[in-house]
């Protein structure tokens, strides 16, 4: 028979960007441990910063009996002259009986020592207790804590627990906390435990209690009021999914409330306002006809009729925070930028200072503007000088993740030029996997520059990435060289244009750092992995071919008669692989002795000889050379007596697969 079950762990406020980090994982985790216990079923989380909650509907009031069927040793072996021997003996020991208790029976066509252990199941209510302990050991939220005398950690101090099957408690201590039938209200409402008999009567006391346990509902209810505040007031509220989702975590009944601010703090950088209500206050910004308002939206976790000393409370909080913003931001404008003073930061012991890396960047940015010819070397230099300089400024030294955005505000208030100034802002970019890329050539070198430095300079003092490891994000450094260099349609060749960079760094192994470029572009392709490794295989190595070569592989790849055609050329493969590629394939037409060999020839030579307009282009002429080769191939004897030949037979099928090579070696793909 089976019964509800009801588990609750009552925690202390837990943080909500750990917790939002192990949440796809919680429920997995539960079931898992319960079906290590042969407990598993159904069942619904639910969870408030103070309580994560498992409710089954239909639970196990009993393990299932285990049944165990073990075989041994062949009877001749286990019996001599009627006697058991070693081997028996040693079953038995296993099986955790007595000699006489092994039986006999057939495995295939032999006789074997067989044991039939049945383990009976234990009452799951006398289990609960060792789940739910191996359940929270298993949570993994990064740091934890210790309180009181426990010795084992949490996220945060465990304060009761409740867990009920059906109208029984399961009696149990963990973590210092005995288990029990009773759970908290609101804060708000009261500090003192409430008691319940059943799962039912614990969720209505729940809501009664100003509890909305239920994720899901609390979202519903931040987002409506969002719509209603919008209509009431004609402004739109900037929803951040991501702040969204830390809002509903931290609160167990939300409230979506309007604050304001003074209008003089609109003299702010946009960014600069957002970022102290977001990062810092959990704020949403209010926005009227597309322009930041000096309105907020603070999400409170207050219950009362009253919430105006709740409004004033953070409007409190958020003006002294634009205050000290307005200050840093005053000053900073007053100092201006000043280059000088990156030399006294340092960027890496082995590497100098952050001028120093500027001035590496200076000469990758001068190599590549000479590459695409895009400005005067005149304003790549004042852009790349001072496009770091707003790392010693008052603002970016509290809120680092402005640094470029600031040195935009700063330059465009010293009248520096357009395009220095939105690259300033752009030299970060892209800074995620859907960040946005540079918004023009002048801004995508500087960027380029930036990444290229980083990725060269630390792999030349060894810092390479090793399995998930990658501190200085050296991964997404090159992805972000891949992207910017394509959306650009800049001709950039990782082989002989890195090498043309190298001279301010020492010396290391520049095929680690080829390679390590290489499986970035396999992972950037979402496609077969063997039509990216065939090209790259072909030994191009000039990033905008490669993105053309794949994207014609890939589609020539996508269509439906592709396998079929694809077969014909397996053969192709097949047959050079053994031969030396390098050398002059000649051709003598004088010894071909089949028309098939005469038309394949033909065709060929037709093929090779003429100007595409495309890489598809040249590869569909290839593929179709398919019913002359599959003719080749069934008529003719490659492998031919005389040796002359078959090395012109080989020599015409090599020479095939060489003009393939110039696109994909098609010996490695497969599908």
């Amino acid at each position: 028979m089976n019964k509800s079950l009801l588990v609750e762990i009552g925690v202390e406020e837990l943080p909500a960007i750990p917790f939002l980090k192990e949440f796809p994982n919680i429920k997995l985790k539960w079931k898992n441990v319960l079906k290590e216990y042969g407990l598993e079923s159904e069942c619904n989380f639910f969870y408030t910063p103070r309580r994560f909650i498992f409710s089954h509907n239909s639970f196990k009031k009993i393990q299932d009996d285990l049944v165990e069927e073990l075989y041994g040793a062949p009877v001749e072996i286990a019996f001599k002259d009627g006697k058991p021997t070693p081997a028996a003996f040693g079953f038995a020991k296993k099986c955790g009986v007595d000699i006489s208790e092994v039986k006999v029976s057939k495995k295939g066509n032999r006789e074997v020592l067989y044991y039939k252990r049945i383990t009976k199941g234990k009452e799951s209510i006398e289990l609960l207790g060792e789940i739910v302990e191996k359940f929270l050991d298993s949570l993994h939220f990064g740091k934890s804590m210790r309180w009181g005398s426990q010795t084992k950690s949490f996220i945060r101090p465990i304060r009761w627990i409740g867990v009920m099957l059906g109208s029984e408690i399961a009696s149990f201590e963990i973590f210092g906390v005995k288990s029990s039938n009773l759970t908290y209200p609101h804060r708000t409402i009261s500090y003192e435990p409430i008691k319940y008999s059943s799962k039912d009567e614990f969720f209505e006391i729940l809501e009664k209690s100003g509890i909305i346990y239920k994720q899901d509902k609390r979202r519903e209810k931040i987002l409506s009021e969002f719509k209603d505040i919008e209509q009431k007031e004609e402004v739109s509220i900037e929803l951040d999914e991501k702040l969204l989702k830390e809002v509903v975590t931290i609160t167990e009944y939300p409230t979506a409330l309007l604050g304001k601010f003074d209008e003089e703090f609109l003299k702010l950088p946009p960014e600069v306002i957002i970022t102290s209500m977001k990062e810092h206050q959990r704020y949403f910004p209010v926005f009227k006809d597309g322009e930041l308002t000096n309105r907020f939206v603070v999400v409170s976790n207050a219950l009362t009729d009253d919430f105006s000393k709740v409004i004033e409370g953070n409007q409190k909080v958020l003006r002294a925070r634009l205050s000290d913003a307005m200050f840093f931001y005053e000053n900073d404008l007053k100092n201006r930028l000043n280059p000088e003073s990156l030399k006294n930061i340092t960027f890496m012991n082995e590497l100098g200072s952050v001028y120093d890396k500027e001035l590496r960047e200076l000469k990758i940015a001068n190599y590549l503007n000479k590459k695409y010819n895009i400005s005067s070397d005149k304003l790549i230099k004042k852009a790349i000088i001072y496009s770091k300089a707003d790392l010693v400024t008052d603002m970016v030294y509290e809120f680092t993740e402005l640094q470029g955005l600031m040195g935009y505000y700063y330059a465009k208030e010293q009248n520096f030029e357009k395009e220095v100034c939105l690259a300033i802002k752009e030299q970060y970019l892209p800074d995620g996997e859907d960040s946005k890329l540079p918004s023009s050539d002048f801004s995508a070198i500087i960027a380029l520059s930036n990444k290229l430095d980083s990725f060269l300079a630390l792999f030349s003092i060894g810092k390479i990435p090793t399995g998930t490891k990658d501190p200085f994000a050296l991964r997404r450094a090159t992805l972000g060289i891949i992207k910017i260099v394509l959306d650009r349609e800049f001709s950039f060749d990782i082989t002989k244009d890195i090498k043309a960079l190298l001279s301010e760094y020492k010396e290391f192994d520049t095929k680690v750092l080829e390679e390590f470029f290489i499986e970035r572009l396999l992972g950037y392709y979402p496609i077969n992995k063997s039509l990216v490794k065939s090209v790259l295989d072909s030994g191009e190595r000039d990033l905008i071919a490669i993105d053309k070569k794949v994207k014609a592989l890939n589609e020539i790849a996508n269509q439906s008669d592709f396998k079929e055609k694809f077969s014909t050329f397996k053969r192709v493969a097949n047959i050079i692989k053994d031969m030396d590629m390098d050398r002059n394939l000649e051709i003598k037409e004088e010894l071909f002795k089949k028309e098939a060999e005469k038309n394949l020839y033909n065709f060929y030579i037709k093929a090779s000889k003429k100007e595409y307009d495309s890489f598809k282009e040249k590869l569909e002429a290839l593929f179709g050379l398919k019913p002359y080769i599959d003719s080749f191939f069934d008529t003719v004897m490659v492998n031919d007596k005389d040796e002359k030949i078959k090395e012109n037979r080989k020599n015409l099928i090599g020479s095939i697969y060489k003009s393939f090579k110039s696109i994909a070696d098609i010996k490695e793909i497969s599908i």
